[in-house]
């Protein structure tokens, strides 16, 4: 069977060069409101590959971790070129300003062009300080004990196996009667 008769084959398109209606380089559904393009938040944020998943862009807005000019926004929030967003990923929060407003996702390498890192040195000399400190961070008592937790936990094992203990000598009979009769009246 010849290639012209077939009917499923997938057809690909390149992106555009940047010539032509439109003048974006990206495809992209984005709205056309008031003559510039706008997209949904967590679409953008999937788009932009902030977020692996559209899911975890959406609750992440709704966790209140993503906000505008201080604000939070709800997922459905339209945003625009030229809008600055803020990431909350602890144990820093990253700046992005947008110069495009996509809501298809594109190739890591084309990221520059979608927008444009703002945030600020002392943000990355955060991060940096938490990886050379090496905290991992989990709740005290929860899970595998550290080193240091471990050798507290044998150093108490040891003391408490060393302490002798006497049950020969203690008088288990708690009542006030030496003798043990309870009913003489």
């Amino acid at each position: 069977m010849d290639s012209s008769h077939n009917n499923h084959s997938k057809v690909t398109t390149p992106l555009p060069t940047g010539e032509g209606q439109g003048g974006g380089s990206f495809p992209h559904s984005a709205r056309e409101e008031r003559g510039g393009r706008q997209a949904h938040l967590d679409k953008w944020l999937w788009a932009a590959r902030i977020f692996k998943t559209r899911t975890l862009a959406a609750a992440a807005c709704k966790k209140g971790q993503v906000s505008i000019a201080g604000a939070q926004m709800k997922p459905s929030r339209m945003v625009k070129a030229g809008d600055v967003i803020d990431v909350r990923k602890p144990p820093i929060t990253y700046s992005f300003r947008i110069l495009q407003a996509i809501e298809h996702r594109v190739g890591a390498k084309l990221i520059p062009e979608i927008l444009e890192n703002v945030t600020s040195p002392e943000q990355y000399e955060l991060l940096e300080m938490n990886r050379i400190s090496g905290f991992v961070g989990r709740a005290r008592g929860t899970g595998r004990p550290t080193k240091k937790e471990r050798r507290a936990l044998d150093d108490f094992a040891d003391t408490a196996a060393s302490t002798p203990v006497f049950f020969s000598d203690f008088d288990f009979d708690l009542d006030d009667d030496d003798d043990g009769d309870e009913n003489e009246d």
